[in-house]
């Protein structure tokens, strides 16, 4: 991430913060991409990747939800982005 904590950011209320890398997060927003439709960006990917952690570590029967907060319309340009690793 931008390695910075927002001032609006209140974390009193976290739970924790799980760090995912920035390959990650360009592997999971790819995925959003091709197998969901859904043209996310990168911070969108890294917080499905951290989701998908906490799934795996609740367990069967649990329900986690997270926020898509940004497009990847910005990065289609980016070789990066739609490359295969």
């Amino acid at each position: 991430g931008a390695g910075f904590v927002p001032a609006v950011l209140n974390q009193n209320i976290l739970d924790r913060v799980i760090a995912i890398t920035d390959d990650e997060a360009y592997r999971t927003a790819k995925l959003l991409a091709s197998q969901e439709g859904l043209l996310a960006g990168i911070s969108a990917g890294a917080n499905v990747a951290a989701a998908q952690r906490v799934a795996v570590e609740l367990g069967a029967g649990k329900t986690v939800v997270t926020l898509l907060c940004d497009t990847g319309e910005r990065y289609v340009s980016m070789e990066k982005y739609f490359t295969e690793h």
